[in-house]
């Protein structure tokens, strides 16, 4: 397949380019309005408790359960003639709103209702909130709260007005992703270019992979504006997917391109090089592709959205990425020829610093070599070390507390960051975090309400309980009730909180809240528990896709290597990298070192969907480098005698003739990933870190210290594999023969 790919292209190179320039541009149009169709988290699925109570709170109670907070504050306070004035216009704005229901204000109840007053107003009188609900689908709602938030927010005579709540919070968020993703490829793809001509010297050989990976970003955009036509999007797989695609395409056409400059110094015509390169490196571009395709594909066992958007989008940026490596790559190359390697910068360099050409250096002699014979002398104890010391620093992933994300993920400039940060600090009980409790279907007697809303108010932390029959503190009732949170459909009740709905006290306060008996079917809402559910849905799902994954990654490298042993090995290390990556980052986003360099707040708990995200993301790009060294040393063990000895020096020159082609790569993608933690989102920020430090660390520590360690110690056992899955092998598993020259040479006759 891929001989046939690489003739096709090398018979139509112009064709190929033109057809490919086309359709980036097509891509690139199509998906330039995507950011307006897509929605922010995805975190949640209708089968939820806490999603159906407030599905029946918004449907048989409107306003009933707000999702927009309007904060509005002046030095005069609350009840100046400024701020009332400036209230009353938005009050009136947001109730001739088709779009928006339920609105009630600190400034309407102040006369009439002073218990309620009292919630919506700060502890310094300085402060007062308007709440309503935006009602549509997830991206009208977000739409239209971007659209309020621009015509709401700002300071005037004095009058300060900020928009907030879970819908203004989301709007803030698409608007800063879209902002960031920007400056992140504004950012990736020049340095990348830059970093290229380092790693080739030629300006030429460079500008390849940079412009296979500004194809893969312009169908990245296509692909996801398509994707959301047919269903919810998250507004994070706009910087993710566009940063895997182009991390990808430039990491797979920097082996294939150095993989072709190779065989045309080894003395092959450009025809043959091409073909080389594209059944070696190609083949190993594919099948890095496929795993890391699959390791995606996993997500789609979880029923968020949040996760399905990155397992088919991910799936098809990584076919793009590998479609464009193995494909386009070949029609340029075979226009270039050994024009590839034309303005070499290096050149003129060293003749200013009067140096000489330097001569080629033989696998032995290079750094790679050496630093690996060396590894294998002491490979028992550089393993031991180097294990000991990963699991060293993944040990705070023993402690880490997990939870979803709120408006604290964006930094304070944001105007949902400020009313977010006001409700948390500056009022008696945050409204935000308040819990609802429905009660479908009720039609029972009305004291039973305000008994139940007694027994809430008795709960520790809980300052208020509001249901039709009163005002509930304590056990004791305060005020009147409100009539409306009683009709044909059931009721509901509102309970205040003090406390992080996020954190292990809010988690325990939910758990309280349900243990009250209820006078029937109660479901409840709010943030709390939508975190806990949120993350029992997750968490059931994980074995099912962490099982996924590992018999993919089996049954592939299996596929490629022949071996039982090495997969197992392969799985191993990847699980070790992880282990030290996500403790790092447990350390830095969730303990909060560092945060006050970075930029961002840490709340106490780490979002979980990135640490899922980022382990199928890492474990993918991980094989990716683990296919690539095996390639390479497998080439050189099936060459070889298949001695111990001969184990041992195929595994170093496996390493020395890619250790600085993959070092290299991992740079690039580093540069890229780093580019997207340059985001004003924290969620971003875990991502690009998390990621950087997983791929430098697997190209680094695990590749070039502890997995020729452990390849040194298991000797020829690494290719050991039981008669039966032997056989197997030989009849579907994908084979390189040794005479894969003389093929060649065959090949290229058949081509001219």
């Amino acid at each position: 397949m891929l001989t046939s790919s690489a003739r096709f292209a090398m018979a139509r190179p112009r064709a190929v380019l033109v057809a490919a320039l086309l359709l980036m541009l097509v891509c690139g149009g199509f998906g330039a309005t995507v950011k307006s169709h897509m929605v922010g988290g995805g975190y949640l699925t209708g089968s939820l408790e806490s999603v159906r109570a407030n599905d029946f709170i918004t449907e048989s109670f409107p306003g009933g359960n707000p999702n927009l907070i309007v904060m509005v504050s002046g030095d005069g306070g609350v009840n100046s003639p400024e701020v009332r004035a400036a209230a009353q216009r938005i009050t009136d704005e947001l109730s001739h709103d088709s779009t928006v229901t339920g609105v009630q204000s600190y400034w309407a109840n102040s006369a009439t209702r002073p218990d309620l007053a009292s919630a919506l107003k700060s502890e310094d009188g300085h402060r007062g909130l308007i709440m309503a609900t935006v009602t549509g689908t997830d991206t009208e709602v977000q739409n239209r709260a971007a659209e309020l938030s621009n015509q709401l927010n700002g300071d005037r005579d004095g009058v300060q007005v900020r928009v907030g709540g879970m819908a203004g919070s989301f709007a803030d968020i698409n608007h800063q992703v879209e902002k960031d993703l920007v400056l992140a490829e504004a950012i990736a793809v020049p340095v990348s270019a830059l970093l290229l001509v380092l790693v080739f010297g030629s300006v030429i050989a460079a500008l390849l992979p940079v412009g296979v990976g500004l194809f893969a970003i312009a169908a990245t955009l296509g692909i996801l504006r398509a994707m959301t036509t047919f269903m919810d999007v998250s507004i994070f797989a706009l910087n993710m997917t566009s940063a895997l695609g182009l991390a990808l395409a430039i990491d797979y056409s920097l082996f294939i391109v150095s993989r072709y400059r190779e065989e045309l110094a080894n003395g092959r015509d450009t025809r043959a090089a091409i073909l080389r390169s594209v059944q070696t490196a190609g083949r190993t571009v594919v099948f890095s592709g496929l795993t890391v395709a699959l390791a995606l594909a996993a997500l789609a066992v979880f029923p968020q959205p949040f996760f399905k958007s990155f397992a088919y989008a991910g799936v098809a940026v990584v076919v793009a990425a590998v479609g464009a490596s193995v494909l386009l790559l070949p029609a340029a190359l075979m226009l270039l020829g050994d024009r590839v390697n034309a303005w070499d910068l290096r050149k003129p360099v060293r003749r200013l610093l009067g140096r000489g050409e330097p001569t080629p250096k033989q696998p032995e002699e290079t750094f790679w070599y050496k630093l690996v014979t060396g590894v294998m002398r002491r490979a028992l104890p550089v393993a031991a070390v180097t294990a000991a010391v990963l699991l060293a620093l993944g040990s705070p992933f023993l402690k880490a507390h997990f939870g979803t994300p709120d408006d604290r993920v964006i930094g304070t400039f944001a105007s949902s960051r400020q009313v977010g940060d006001a409700l948390r600090h500056d009022f008696n009980a945050d409204m935000a975090a308040s819990a609802v409790v429905a009660l479908p279907g009720f039609h029972g007697d009305a004291k039973e309400i305000g008994a139940y809303a007694s027994r809430l108010s008795q709960v520790s932390n809980v300052p208020a309980v509001l249901s039709s029959e009163g005002v509930y503190v304590n056990g004791a009732k305060m005020a009147a009730g409100v009539p409306q949170m009683t009709g044909p459909d059931g009721a509901y009740l509102s309970v205040g909180t003090r406390i992080a709905p996020y954190s292990a006290e809010g988690k325990q306060q939910l758990a309280d809240l349900r243990a009250v008996p209820a006078p029937g079917e109660v479901l409840f809402g709010g943030a709390a528990a939508l975190n806990e559910d949120t993350m029992d849905s997750v968490i059931s799902r994980l074995p099912l896709a962490g099982a996924i994954i590992a018999i993919i990654t089996l049954i592939l490298l299996f596929l490629f290597t022949g071996s039982v042993v090495l997969p197992v090995k392969a799985l191993l290390l990847n699980l070790l990298s992880l282990t030290a990556t996500f403790g790092a980052m447990i350390w830095v986003f969730e303990q909060g070192h560092g945060a006050s360099l970075l930029g961002f707040t840490s709340t106490g708990s780490i979002d979980l969907f990135m640490p899922i995200l980022m382990i199928c993301l890492a474990f993918g790009m991980s094989m990716d480098y683990e296919v690539f060294l095996l390639s390479r040393i497998r080439e050189e063990w099936l060459a070889s005698d298949r001695s111990p000895e001969a184990n041992t020096r195929s595994v170093a020159l496996g390493v020395a003739r890619t250790g600085r082609i993959f070092t290299a790569a991992a740079g690039l993608m580093a540069v890229v990933l780093l580019a997207v933690a340059t985001s004003e989102v924290a969620p971003m920020k875990l991502f690009g870190i998390g990621l950087a430090l997983a791929v430098v660390s697997d190209a680094t520590v695990i590749r070039g210290l502890l997995a020729p360690a452990l390849m040194r110690l298991m000797s020829t056992a690494n290719w050991w594999s039981p008669k039966p899955l032997a056989a197997l092998h030989k009849r579907i598993g994908l084979e390189e023969e040794s005479s894969a020259a003389a093929e060649d040479d065959r090949a290229v006759a058949l081509a001219r």
